[in-house]
């Protein structure tokens, strides 16, 4: 036995361990297969946007890109849906 799997055992909640969506936790919404899903896509989002930061470079474009992603982000990642 690994001694961190030890400490994990012992500090932190089962959850954390296996994975698994708990039905009582809080944020159980980011275990489930939907919010990855969406998590990638705004990964992809922020790393097209970066690159048109480095291509335009000017920091007006770099602000309203930062913050049109943002804006996005939030849209998509939205626990409403």
């Amino acid at each position: 036995m690994n001694p961190t799997d030890w400490l994990h055992r012992l500090f932190l909640p089962s959850w954390v361990r296996d994975q698994a969506p708990d039905h009582e936790h809080p944020h159980k919404r980011r275990f489930t297969t939907v919010y990855r899903r969406k998590k990638g896509l705004v990964r992809n989002i922020w790393i097209a946007s970066g690159l048109v930061m480095i291509i335009l470079a000017t920091p007006a474009i770099a602000l309203a890109i930062t913050m049109g992603t943002t804006f996005l982000s939030f849209v998509i990642l939205d626990e409403t849906a």
